[in-house]
């Protein structure tokens, strides 16, 4: 849910400048600038646009233009997708800061717990033998065959340390340095990750990439078997593979 509010509303407060820097400034007098999404007026009205690295696309509908017809607005991402739907950065800002706080608070009693019941080790980190089996198991899945076990496979395993351990963590981080008040505290930070400008850039990335791994997962949930899944993540209990000479057990 934290994640949900975090999305929106960093759509909303992305909204007030859309566009992405490397480095520690910006401005019309740098050239430093990797992602823009925005609109330009045309004969046939307002048109969307996206530019990447120098190249643009046309991205009326999607990205750049929000509404139809005289009602459109340039917005980098449309009213349906950000909280508020109105163009309100304080609000935005609020809601943000708060559902970061929830999941930083979230994460720390997560990783706690994890380090005392020992799931971490267990279950998360990649053993060796994990890594033997990762084309095997990376065969399996561009097949579409999924075995059901009690214990996770390889690639759910560097699935779930990359958003646990690598991602997550480095959103904190990023949203940390372009806080003006933990900067004050640790300025440090912003100059590791390459400037404030490029934090922000970080963060909009690893957004990107929780996205990604979201909608894979529920796609991976339903083919998988969404019964034996969805049962699992409500109740803790999951039907293993017959030949695994488990039955029944849990995850």
């Amino acid at each position: 849910m934290s994640l949900f509010f975090l999305l929106l509303s960093g759509l909303q407060i992305f909204n007030a400048h859309p566009t992405l820097y490397v480095g520690d400034q910006s401005g019309f007098q740098f050239e430093n600038a990797v992602l823009r999404i925005g609109a330009v007026r045309g004969p046939d009205g307002a048109r969307g646009f996206t530019e990447f690295a120098g190249i643009r696309f046309d991205t009326t509908g999607v990205l750049g233009v929000s509404g139809a017809g005289e009602g459109a607005q340039a917005r980098a991402f449309p009213a349906w997708a950000t909280i508020p739907s109105g163009q309100d950065l304080a609000t935005g800002r609020v809601v943000h800061f708060f559902f970061a706080w929830v999941l930083v608070f979230t994460l720390f009693v997560w990783f706690a717990a994890s380090l005392l019941n020992r799931h971490l080790r267990r279950d998360i980190i990649p053993r060796v033998s994990d890594l033997k089996g990762l084309p095997a198991d990376i065969s399996s899945h561009a097949r579409m065959q999924f075995r059901h076990e009690k214990s996770y496979g390889p690639l759910q395993k560097l699935a779930y340390a990359g958003v646990l351990l690598v991602a997550l963590p480095l959103m904190v981080l990023s949203g940390l340095a372009m806080s003006p008040g933990f900067n004050a505290f640790a300025p440090f930070l912003a100059d590791v990750l390459g400037g404030r400008q490029t934090a922000r850039t970080i963060h909009f990335a690893v957004m990107a990439l929780l996205v990604m791994f979201f909608v894979v997962h529920i796609v991976m949930v339903v083919a998988a078997g969404p019964v034996n899944e969805l049962r699992s993540i409500i109740t803790g209990w999951y039907r293993v593979d017959a030949e695994s000479g488990r039955g029944k057990g849990e995850r």
